[in-house]
């Protein structure tokens, strides 16, 4: 079995495959305790759950966009589940991926692992549209050296819809905290209280946010791109936007276990 970790500044979303299926799946906050006795708890009540055990792991992959906390995974995996983690960014990690940006180096792990999951999904080019802790728009085009290689060529990042909405209650003395997440599908633009005109200014001020940088990726590039959003937000405003062509929730997991088996191939 194959744990699979995507640790994000908000959530360690932590994923275990048996063979090719996504047997489980959890969060943990980022900010929470980071012993390995800790993250042995979890999975260990997650495993028996389909009567398994940590003993059944022999495999982990792990993309960080939280340096601090990789070396505490990647501890876990050596020196509790008894495994060597492939970490991607780490020196003889491949990814078969072109990067053709100004510093690749700068690249989140997370961006990268999409663009190798669209790639194998046979989507270029296209852009991922990730809700998460920022929104982040990517590009994935075949690679000009060579025609059969996807290349990561860069992307936007934008305020999360969480971190906008947090910082607006914060700045403003008479406006309160709202649920970024539990909109109705009819919300109206005009708002006619204060509550509903943030809920509005969210969930349609995002709304024409993605709509007008998609518009604006498309125009610069002058081709289309197959669109596909993910993150945990995407739920909430892909039924507002038509030009999303599909939503693929585990897009980052399908990524790790793409990377993990081209680092590990079967003999």
């Amino acid at each position: 079995m194959l744990l699979a970790v995507d640790c994000g500044n908000t959530n360690i979303v932590m994923s275990v495959f048996d063979d090719e299926a996504i047997c489980c799946q959890w969060r943990l906050e980022t900010k929470g305790p980071h012993s390995g006795k800790a993250y042995l708890d979890v999975l260990t009540q997650q495993l028996t759950k389909i009567s398994c055990s940590p003993q059944d792991i022999d495999g982990c992959v792990i993309a960080s966009v939280v340096p601090d906390i990789t070396p505490h995974l990647s501890s876990f995996a050596t020196n509790i589940l008894g495994v060597v983690p492939v970490i991607v960014g780490a020196p003889g990690v491949t990814l078969a991926l072109e990067i053709d940006i100004d510093n690749p180096a700068e690249v989140g792990a997370d961006r990268l692992v999409n663009a190798v999951a669209v790639a194998h999904l046979g989507l270029v080019p296209a852009i991922v549209v990730d809700f998460g802790t920022a929104t982040t728009f990517d590009i994935v085009r075949t690679a000009q050296t060579d025609k059969h290689k996807a290349c990561y060529a860069g992307g936007v990042i934008s305020p999360g819809v969480h971190r906008s909405s947090e910082a607006l209650a914060m700045a403003a003395a008479q406006l309160p905290q709202i649920s970024v997440d539990q909109f109705d599908g009819q919300l109206p633009v005009l708002g006619t209280s204060t509550v509903s005109a943030m809920r509005s200014g969210v969930l349609w001020g995002y709304v024409g946010l993605v709509e007008g940088i998609l518009a604006r990726l498309e125009a610069e590039a002058g081709y289309g791109f197959t669109k596909i959003a993910t993150g945990g937000l995407a739920s909430v405003f892909v039924p507002h936007l038509p030009m999303i062509t599909s939503m693929q929730p585990d897009l980052t997991v399908i990524g790790l276990k793409l990377i993990y088996d081209m680092n590990n191939p079967k003999v």
